[in-house]
């Protein structure tokens, strides 16, 4: 029988949906029932991309809820989505919860929900179920949310988030310098829209203390500053699904698998993964200097380009961009990132540095190049090149554009640089200790499993 019903809730974006997935299959591992719950548009996707009908989630029950938004509406204006979810998810989140109980499915115990849905906490309280949050990107980046208070009372914040003066933040030794123009929640969309994210943080700052634990997807040796500001959050990562990698994991597209057998092909060391997450869009101009950059390495490189990535690309141009790189050059729409992070031939990540894509990079020991689009990604950028020093960054040229030179020349430093090759294997052999018997994210996990099983 199993140990308790767990429903899962992750924010309706693929980079929080992945790591949840992968808690999910791991929770289904020590025995409980897991109940996923994604939105209407979301589960879709989801279930289209499965490989062979889903019997890969053995254990985890898919289900759905509405978003609040229209069919057409779009759902990567952050600021549209989080005020929908926001106010029409709750209602529906009951009444799902009623449903699946008048079906007969064994009552739900604990909520498992993202820090980013805080309305949920209260719902989940008010049916009698357990409530513990996980945050699925830094803990610095928690940290300076949670401090938000002090910031405003310092003077560095008004109290409507913007920054009062101009300087670079580093809350604790050890913690990544930020500048005060690049919080999370004032570049995360319009910034007529940006009162909805900063009320969003707010609200979730306190909502948070409805959970009994919270967990996140880092580990200590990563941010040590960051967890000693706040010790009662506990890392539990860096997660993965299954340890030979082949459990879904909530994927939004289908994964293109014939990219690894291209690698398997490759000499060690000689590839130049590329790869911007599921938000990030490239200007048409942008695209061309990156590919033309990708072809002057002179090095075979793997690139992942979403449909959705460059609105207004010339196809022609494309078509001959591919002829060119044939054999050298592979694109690929979607795939399976920890396993081409896990792949010997990879010799870098040119990255967005989402959180999930960071700690898939450590976890492997594969540098970065780091190239951040919104959000939190500028502060993972700064763990990234300031404090662990396992990766390099562009630097923008004229009108913001970062030209094919300054690529070619920032992946041939990183390559070559032996000093970013030796602290990125430290920085594996760091998250690789963490996650065995007696390593912090190993006894966090089992204190997790233990307080779930109640």
């Amino acid at each position: 029988m199993a140990k308790g019903h767990v429903m899962v809730l992750p924010m309706p974006c693929q980079g929080h949906v992945v790591p949840l997935m992968e808690l999910s299959h791991r929770l289904v591992d020590h025995g409980f029932e897991v109940t996923f719950v994604n939105t209407e548009v979301d589960h879709a996707l989801v279930l289209a991309a499965l490989p062979k009908g889903g019997e890969a989630l053995r254990g985890i029950h898919l289900a759905s809820i509405p978003d609040g938004l229209a069919d057409d509406e779009d759902r990567k204006d952050l600021n549209k989505l989080i005020d929908a979810y926001s106010r029409h998810m709750p209602g529906y989140l009951e009444s799902l919860v009623a449903d699946m109980e008048a079906a007969g499915r064994p009552k739900v115990k604990w909520l498992v929900g993202d820090v980013n849905m805080g309305w949920s906490f209260p719902v989940a309280r008010k049916l009698g179920i357990r409530v513990a949050s996980f945050w699925p990107a830094s803990m610095a980046c928690l940290a300076i949310m949670l401090k938000i208070p002090n910031l405003i009372q310092d003077g560095v914040l008004n109290d409507k988030g913007w920054p009062e003066r101009e300087e670079t933040l580093e809350l604790a030794p050890g913690m990544p310098p930020l500048h005060t123009s690049l919080l999370s929640w004032n570049n995360a969309g319009a910034p007529e829209g940006q009162h909805i994210i900063f009320q969003l943080v707010c609200r979730n700052n306190k909502l948070n203390d409805l959970a009994e634990i919270t967990v996140c997807n880092s580990f200590l040796e990563a941010e040590p500053g960051a967890f000693g500001l706040f010790p009662s959050i506990l890392p539990i990562g860096p997660l993965f699904a299954d340890a030979e990698l082949q459990k879904p994991v909530g994927q939004f597209l289908r994964e293109d698998t014939g990219c690894l057998g291209w690698l398997d092909a490759r000499p060690d060391g000689s590839v130049v993964y590329v790869a911007f997450g599921s938000f990030a869009i490239f200007d048409a101009r942008q695209f061309q200097e990156l590919a033309e950059g990708l072809e002057l390495t002179g090095r075979p490189f793997l690139w992942v380009v979403r449909p959705d990535f460059t609105p207004g690309l010339s196809k022609t141009w494309l078509e001959e961009f591919r002829q060119r790189v044939a054999g050298r050059g592979v694109i690929v729409s979607w795939c399976s990132q920890q396993r081409v992070l896990a792949h010997p031939a990879v010799a870098c990540f040119v990255s967005h540095c989402g959180w999930n894509s960071t700690m898939e990079a450590a976890r492997n020991g594969v540098p970065v190049l780091c190239w951040p689009y919104f959000c939190d990604q500028f502060l993972d950028r700064s763990y990234v090149t300031d404090v662990w020093r396992t990766g390099l960054a562009v630097a923008p040229g004229k009108g913001g554009v970062v030209g094919k030179e300054e690529v070619r020349g920032k992946v041939e430093m990183l390559v070559g640089d032996e000093g970013i090759r030796e602290r990125a294997r430290g920085l594996k052999d760091a998250a690789s200790k963490s996650l065995r018997d007696g390593g912090s994210s190993h006894d966090n996990f089992t204190r997790f499993v233990e307080l779930l099983g109640e």
